[in-house]
């Protein structure tokens, strides 16, 4: 059995000076802001994470993933051309170039890095993208699992590598501020929740790593959806778009902030941990038809379940969609994948109407009729080939339309999982961070869930969260101590 690291108060501090100085200040300790905090060490710098969580295992998205590390679902040891036509297809070329290629680049060298630093990996199914997956991984049930799982032991494993190498870790830490000198970064304001004193850190650099928005309803609702509380947080939710807010204050610029990595999940796991994270209703969305509450299409299933998921959460009724399908679907694609819906579903709880008919199903789920038309329109355009002109078009690429015409026939609540958001701060290939004429501020890094330019875009394209996290936060780690060490505090 693979020993847990148990970290304690006294070796991840708590406590901070109120003036203390460093060569590179990280806020935020997920996979990102540890990684270039360790790799800062190795490098010789003086560092410190500031996490703003009170608990030795606090929550992040890091520690509740699922662990796998991939390039757009491809496995991180192909070579760097196909893994940069992979993020390409997988965003439909909205990816910025350089930074897809600098994580195509570098994804075995985050693998090797964590590897050198004890974390293991393991084959966690005959999917490509599992090749590279953290042991040991979530157990093949529904409902939440990360204490001891892989996210959990590799946060473990590389904050006790890096308090080894004299780096700091300080918990309960709020930054609110940057501090700017002559056009350059130099600090970050912060408060101590458990001290409840301001501290001013020092620094010849700062990287931003704490996460997206997705616990910011603030934002959420000026940029995901109009109504943030029906979206179901499939993640730890603990990033509020702090780092974001920051760097917008001295200048930085934006790219697509508008689309989230998430999924499709059943609208009960709204209230039930039995639920979420999974299974998830991917499968079964991106093989059947997703409608509003008017009975409506209004989405392209065929483009999968993280685009169904950016699409719901648009709705004005975001609690309202359905799933239509039958029992083909319900026998094929519905048990696919580690967790299938079919049966974990029903095990955890979750609504699933069943009629021999459309028209009882209708009655039943108290759907409106206007599903009976919808579904008959649908079916006969993939009989001719051709969706009416007055539904959203239906791709069948990656995913295939399959018809709704053998009982009985399923219908399936749903909402929006939203794990993390996918846009934030420009950067580039280093990780330093841009205004919006493409210039630098010098002094100021963002890694991780806070930036964007890589995922997103307008077709959700998703490449990889513990991927980007890993890759960039060493990159700017690597680029302080190449030309920032030169700079004056």
């Amino acid at each position: 059995m693979q020993q847990i690291l148990k970290l304690t108060t006294k070796s991840v501090s708590n406590h901070a000076v109120d003036n203390p100085c460093y060569d590179f200040v990280i806020v935020g300790g997920g996979l990102a802001g540890l990684a270039a905090g360790l790799r800062a060490q190795e490098l010789g710098l003086r560092s410190v994470v500031i996490e703003k969580g009170t608990e030795p295992n606090y929550l992040c998205n890091t520690r509740m993933s699922g662990g796998v590390i991939h390039a757009a679902y491809k496995q991180v040891m192909r070579s760097e051309k196909e893994l940069c036509q992979a993020i390409d297809r997988a965003t439909e070329g909205f990816s910025n170039p350089a930074l897809a290629q600098a994580v195509a680049k570098d994804g075995r060298k985050l693998v090797r890095w964590l590897q050198g630093h004890g974390v293991q990996f393991l084959t966690a199914s005959g999917y490509e993208y599992h090749k590279w997956t953290l042991a040991p991984p979530p157990q093949n049930r529904p409902g939440l699992q990360w204490p001891g799982r892989g996210g959990d032991v590799m946060m473990r494993k590389i904050t006790a590598r890096l308090l080894a190498l004299g780096g700091e870790i300080h918990l309960g830490i709020n930054a609110y501020g940057l501090n700017m000198q002559d056009g350059q970064c130099v600090g970050v304001k912060a408060t101590s929740e458990l001290k409840h004193t301001d501290l001013d850190y020092q620094a010849k650099a700062v990287l931003l790593a704490d996460g997206g928005f997705q616990g910011n309803f603030d934002l959420m609702r000026q940029f995901i959806s109009a109504d943030p509380s029906s979206i179901k947080q499939r993640g730890a939710g603990t990033g509020t778009g702090d780092g974001l807010m920051m760097a917008q204050r001295v200048g930085a610029a934006l790219i697509y902030p508008q689309a989230f990595y998430g999924h499709v999940l059943c609208l009960d796991a709204m209230h039930s941990d039995h639920l979420w994270p999974y299974p998830m209703i991917d499968t079964i969305a991106s093989s059947g038809i997703v409608v509003n509450d008017e009975g409506n299409r209004f989405v392209d299933e065929g483009r999968g379940g993280v685009f169904i998921a950016n699409a719901i959460a648009r709705l004005k009724k975001p609690l309202g969609a359905f799933v239509i399908f039958d029992h083909l679907t319900w026998m094929g694609p519905a048990t696919e994948r580690l967790i299938p819906p079919n049966p974990n579903l029903a095990r955890g709880g979750g609504r699933i109407f069943c009629q021999p008919t459309m028209e009882q199903l209708c009655s039943v789920a108290q759907l409106p009729e206007t599903v009976k038309a919808t579904v008959t329109a649908y079916n006969m355009g993939i009989t001719s080939g051709e969706m009416p002109f007055n539904q959203p078009n239906r791709t069948t690429k990656p995913y295939s339309a399959l018809p709704i015409v053998e009982g009985p026939f399923y219908a399936i609540p749903l909402c929006a999982g939203i794990t993390y958001t996918m846009g934030g701060i420009s950067i580039d290939s280093d990780a330093r961070v841009l205004r919006d004429d493409g210039s630098v501020i010098l002094g100021l890094f963002a890694a991780g869930a806070t930036t964007g330019g890589l995922e997103g875009g307008p077709f959700a394209g998703y490449v990889g969260g513990l991927l980007k996290a890993g890759v960039m936060g060493i990159r700017a780690a690597q680029k302080v101590k190449s030309e920032c060490l030169s700079l004056s505090i």
